[in-house]
Protein backbone atom coordinates (compact mmCIF):
# COMPACT_ATOMS: atom_id res chain seq x y z
CA UNK A 1 0.00 0.00 0.00
CA UNK A 2 1.31 3.60 -0.48
CA UNK A 3 2.29 6.06 1.65
CA UNK A 4 -0.46 9.26 2.29
CA UNK A 5 2.54 11.12 0.64
CA UNK A 6 2.74 9.68 -2.50
CA UNK A 7 -1.27 9.37 -2.76
CA UNK A 8 -2.77 12.63 -4.56
CA UNK A 9 -4.41 15.71 -2.79
CA UNK A 10 -7.51 14.99 -4.38
CA UNK A 11 -8.01 11.45 -3.38
CA UNK A 12 -11.35 11.46 -1.45
CA UNK A 13 -9.44 9.22 1.54
CA UNK A 14 -6.87 12.11 1.67
CA UNK A 15 -9.54 14.73 2.34
CA UNK A 16 -9.43 16.10 6.10
CA UNK A 17 -12.75 15.03 8.25
CA UNK A 18 -14.69 17.06 10.38
CA UNK A 19 -16.95 15.43 13.12
CA UNK A 20 -19.95 17.49 14.70
CA UNK A 21 -17.81 17.20 18.39
CA UNK A 22 -15.20 19.64 17.12
CA UNK A 23 -17.76 22.14 16.69
CA UNK A 24 -19.76 21.37 20.01
CA UNK A 25 -19.99 23.90 22.87
CA UNK A 26 -21.49 21.18 24.80
CA UNK A 27 -18.13 18.97 24.46
CA UNK A 28 -14.90 20.00 26.82
CA UNK A 29 -11.66 19.26 24.63
CA UNK A 30 -10.89 16.15 26.51
CA UNK A 31 -14.45 15.02 24.79
CA UNK A 32 -13.25 16.19 21.01
CA UNK A 33 -13.93 19.84 21.11
CA UNK A 34 -11.36 21.49 19.01
CA UNK A 35 -12.02 24.98 18.84
CA UNK A 36 -12.73 27.90 21.36
CA UNK A 37 -15.91 27.55 23.30
CA UNK A 38 -16.61 31.16 22.47
CA UNK A 39 -16.49 30.07 18.58
CA UNK A 40 -18.13 26.27 19.38
CA UNK A 41 -21.81 26.16 18.22
CA UNK A 42 -24.35 23.99 20.58
CA UNK A 43 -25.19 20.58 18.80
CA UNK A 44 -24.05 20.95 15.10
CA UNK A 45 -24.79 18.36 12.81
CA UNK A 46 -22.98 16.34 10.07
CA UNK A 47 -25.50 18.23 7.57
CA UNK A 48 -25.39 21.55 9.18
CA UNK A 49 -21.56 21.87 8.43
CA UNK A 50 -21.81 20.03 5.07
CA UNK A 51 -24.09 22.76 4.37
CA UNK A 52 -22.38 25.13 5.44
CA UNK A 53 -19.03 24.35 3.94
CA UNK A 54 -20.52 23.34 0.69
CA UNK A 55 -22.37 26.78 -0.01
CA UNK A 56 -19.23 28.35 0.18
CA UNK A 57 -17.82 26.49 -2.76
CA UNK A 58 -15.83 23.57 -0.93
CA UNK A 59 -15.35 20.47 -2.28
CA UNK A 60 -18.11 17.92 0.41
CA UNK A 61 -19.69 14.59 1.01
CA UNK A 62 -21.17 13.56 3.95
CA UNK A 63 -20.62 9.81 5.47
CA UNK A 64 -23.86 9.63 7.85
CA UNK A 65 -22.78 6.30 9.51
CA UNK A 66 -19.65 7.42 10.59
CA UNK A 67 -19.33 7.69 14.60
CA UNK A 68 -16.60 9.97 16.29
CA UNK A 69 -15.23 7.75 18.59
CA UNK A 70 -14.89 10.00 21.65
CA UNK A 71 -18.77 9.71 21.20
CA UNK A 72 -20.35 8.26 23.95
CA UNK A 73 -23.73 8.51 22.54
CA UNK A 74 -25.01 6.16 19.37
CA UNK A 75 -28.19 8.48 18.64
CA UNK A 76 -28.60 9.75 15.21
CA UNK A 77 -28.16 12.88 15.73
CA UNK A 78 -24.83 12.50 16.94
CA UNK A 79 -23.43 10.32 13.51
CA UNK A 80 -21.86 11.77 10.81
CA UNK A 81 -18.93 12.91 9.67
CA UNK A 82 -18.10 15.42 6.66
CA UNK A 83 -15.21 14.97 4.57
CA UNK A 84 -13.70 18.09 2.72
CA UNK A 85 -10.95 18.65 0.23
CA UNK A 86 -8.50 21.46 1.20
CA UNK A 87 -5.88 20.92 -1.56
CA UNK A 88 -6.33 19.96 -5.43
CA UNK A 89 -4.46 17.64 -7.22
CA UNK A 90 -1.47 19.96 -7.59
CA UNK A 91 -0.71 20.47 -4.03
CA UNK A 92 -2.27 24.26 -4.21
CA UNK A 93 -5.61 25.22 -1.78
CA UNK A 94 -8.63 24.66 -3.13
CA UNK A 95 -9.78 27.87 -1.64
CA UNK A 96 -7.43 30.60 -0.73
CA UNK A 97 -9.60 31.65 2.70
CA UNK A 98 -9.16 28.11 3.56
CA UNK A 99 -5.21 27.07 4.10
CA UNK A 100 -5.85 24.95 7.34
CA UNK A 101 -8.52 22.30 8.98
CA UNK A 102 -8.74 24.67 11.87
CA UNK A 103 -9.77 27.57 9.53
CA UNK A 104 -12.69 25.31 7.91
CA UNK A 105 -13.97 24.31 11.11
CA UNK A 106 -13.72 28.45 12.61
CA UNK A 107 -15.83 29.29 9.44
CA UNK A 108 -18.10 26.67 10.22
CA UNK A 109 -18.84 27.14 13.86
CA UNK A 110 -19.25 31.00 12.52
CA UNK A 111 -21.89 30.26 9.94
CA UNK A 112 -24.10 27.32 11.24
CA UNK A 113 -26.07 29.69 13.75
CA UNK A 114 -26.85 31.49 10.57
CA UNK A 115 -28.15 28.98 8.92
CA UNK A 116 -32.33 29.06 8.29
CA UNK A 117 -33.05 26.07 10.49
CA UNK A 118 -31.34 27.63 13.34
CA UNK A 119 -32.78 30.81 13.55
CA UNK A 120 -36.51 29.70 12.92
CA UNK A 121 -36.33 27.72 15.77
CA UNK A 122 -34.62 30.33 18.28
CA UNK A 123 -37.47 32.16 21.00
CA UNK A 124 -39.72 28.73 21.35
CA UNK A 125 -37.70 27.11 24.21
CA UNK A 126 -37.66 30.50 26.65
CA UNK A 127 -40.84 29.45 28.53
CA UNK A 128 -39.56 26.13 29.83
CA UNK A 129 -36.84 27.51 31.78
CA UNK A 130 -38.70 29.31 34.64
CA UNK A 131 -40.70 26.87 35.59
CA UNK A 132 -39.16 25.91 38.81
CA UNK A 133 -38.42 29.04 40.35
CA UNK A 134 -40.17 30.27 43.40
CA UNK A 135 -41.44 26.94 44.82
CA UNK A 136 -38.86 26.55 46.95
CA UNK A 137 -39.77 26.04 50.96
CA UNK A 138 -37.92 25.74 53.77
CA UNK A 139 -37.67 22.33 55.69
CA UNK A 140 -34.85 22.67 58.06
CA UNK A 141 -34.13 23.87 61.63
CA UNK A 142 -34.80 27.35 62.20
CA UNK A 143 -31.50 28.95 64.05
CA UNK A 144 -31.76 30.74 67.43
Amino acid sequence: MACAAARSPADQDRFICIYPAYLNNKKTIAEGRRIPISKAVENPTATEIQDVCSAVGLNVFLEKNKMYSREWNRDAQYRGRVRIQLKQEDGSLCLVQFPSRKSVMLYAAEMIPKLKTRTQKTGVGDQSLQQGEGSKKGKGKKKK
